[in-house]
């Protein structure tokens, strides 16, 4: 009897894994960074396009996008898995015609709104440098390489012409990811979230420094972030 409900325990586990989508290897369950779709002009993705039009808005977005997903190529290599560098380097050869164009929208918008051409080359470089340094990031490196593996491969697989649809549609689950979260399918305590340490009143511990189960009941670590914020 106890083999067969081990067995049947098993196999509704597999069954719920299964029904779970596909996800890179860091977490059972990683968080939902999703968000709604944009348009270029939110002052919080760090484009800061003063007086663009429309057109240039989504120019930046490719370019953007373009230079996120080779951040993920560089920074993403410890888990070759996630063919972060397979995936930019298909997008490039994919899309080169698309970010060609935007390149050059984006390249005419700082000429357009610099008074010389001096000057709106060093905004352009300004331009590039701050979308690089939009995507560093050490603290949320696993949430942030899973998602642009994720738009990497779909951007493969979008027909050419379309990659702005893509950087429309997912832009924001890329600034989302850069947000620092850890494993959602399990316990927090299950993980190394947080540092714990042992109760170390003098009561629970003989002169033979053997815990006392009598006097403090069952040995359980304390959370070190609760510990501090007592003490």
């Amino acid at each position: 009897m106890f083999v067969l409900r081990f067995v049947i325990v098993l196999s509704v586990t597999a069954l719920g894994l299964a029904a779970a989508p596909a996800s890179a290897q860091f977490f059972m369950r990683s968080h939902d960074f999703t968000g709604t779709p944009v348009t270029g002009a939110e002052a919080d993705l760090g484009l800061n396009l003063a007086e663009a039009t429309t057109t240039e808005q989504r120019a930046a977005l490719v370019w953007n996008m373009r230079a996120a997903l080779n951040v993920a190529a560089l920074q993403c290599q410890f888990e070759p898995t996630l063919l972060t560098v397979a995936n930019y380097n298909a997008m490039l050869t994919d899309h080169k015609d698309e970010l060609k164009t935007a390149f050059d929208t984006v390249s005419k918008y700082f000429a357009r709104t610099n008074k010389t051409a001096k000057a709106g080359q060093t905004a352009l470089d300004q331009f590039s440098t701050r979308i690089y340094s939009n995507y560093a990031t050490v603290a949320a490196q696993y949430g942030f390489c899973q998602t642009a593996s994720s738009i990497g491969r779909d951007a493969i697989f979008a027909q050419r012409g379309t990659f702005v649809d893509l950087a429309l549609a997912r832009t924001r689950e890329l600034r989302n990811s850069l947000i620092p979260y850890g494993e959602q399918g399990l316990p927090r305590y299950i993980g190394r979230d947080y540092a714990t340490y042992p109760m170390l009143d003098d009561k629970c511990w003989n002169k033979k420094g053997e815990w006392q189960d009598r006097k403090c009941g069952e040995m359980v670590w304390r959370r070190a972030a609760t510990a501090f914020a007592r003490s």
